[in-house]
């Protein structure tokens, strides 16, 4: 049976764990407020020039520009986008899981992989996939260099044939506590769904057709991938702060429950004692008699 000490000792650590997961709870919370605002502004704007985008490609033959181009070859590359850290709760386990899903519904000959965040990074070294390339360490200070940067190695892998399809898979952001799991198709850019009775009107370019594809393509995955990094981000931090909250909540709960043990144990010792001082003064009164 646990003595007092052991008791205390326990209860102790579990004071100083909650500490610390209120800490990380409060931590989360002020840096979710900023990563919420960021992305409800920004979201507006990409799926706007997602739309655009869509009706450009509708209305304009592929070979117009290489990042319309459709190729058959069915090689993808997927980029997997999850935290630094963990103390999240499952959010990098569903991302790994949704992609591990895909990647086996996907034909392994071709296929490479792009990881983004150490939790996907330590998963898929021990695997047998190719990892084309990792971005680590820089979701604190998140930033449109960093999509840029990542934008143009996946546009550089497809204009030069290596790849021909690119997926995006990562925690969108919907509330604190809850973050849904999508996959995207980044490249192709693929053409908006009309109506089969609707009418396909052509644009009119200015300055020309070549020009505004050249600048809106690239600028568009740039601005895809962005959004992607920003959902993971204000989602990672939802999933934290939720998580930290049950584990501040579930110590607490510990903590009386281990009071409540300390002071029965306690109850049962002064108990003992006080049977052994009226034991030891009935055996001095009888001794005393004889």
């Amino acid at each position: 049976m646990a003595t007092l000490r052991d008791i205390r000792r326990r209860i102790r650590a579990v004071q100083s764990t909650q500490k610390i997961t209120r800490a990380m709870k409060l931590v989360a919370a002020a840096k979710l407020r900023r990563a919420q605002e960021r992305i409800l502004e920004a979201r507006p704007y990409a799926h706007k020039m997602s739309d655009l985008l869509g009706n450009l490609a509708l209305r304009t033959a592929p070979e117009r520009h290489p990042l319309l181009a459709r190729r058959e070859g069915g090689r993808r590359q997927i980029v997997i986008i999850t935290a630094d850290k963990g103390l999240c709760g499952a959010f990098n386990t569903n991302v790994i899981r949704r992609s591990l899903e895909f990647i086996r519904q996907s034909e392994e000959a071709g296929l490479t992989l792009v990881v983004v965040g150490r939790k996907a990074r330590d998963h898929y070294r021990r695997r047998a996939w190719t990892v084309k390339s990792e971005m680590l360490g820089f979701f604190d200070r998140l930033a449109y260099s960093h999509a840029a940067e990542l934008s143009t190695r996946l546009i550089q892998d497809y204009l030069t044939e290596e790849t021909d399809e690119i997926h995006l898979i990562y925690n969108e952001f919907r509330s604190v506590s809850v973050q849904r799991v999508v996959r995207e198709q980044l490249l192709p850019i693929t053409p908006a769904a009309v109506p089969a009775d609707a009418a396909v009107v052509d644009y009119l370019y200015e300055p020309s057709a070549d020009a505004i594809l050249a600048a809106l393509l690239p600028r568009h995955v740039t601005i895809q991938a962005y959004r992607a990094l920003m959902e993971s981000l204000a989602a990672e931090y939802g999933a934290r702060m939720t998580a930290m909250e049950a584990a501040t909540k579930n110590a607490s709960e510990m903590i009386d429950l281990l009071t409540i043990q300390y002071n029965k144990a306690r109850q049962e010792r002064i108990t003992k004692e006080l049977l052994d001082i009226v034991g030891g003064a009935e055996a001095l009164r009888q001794s005393a008699e004889a």
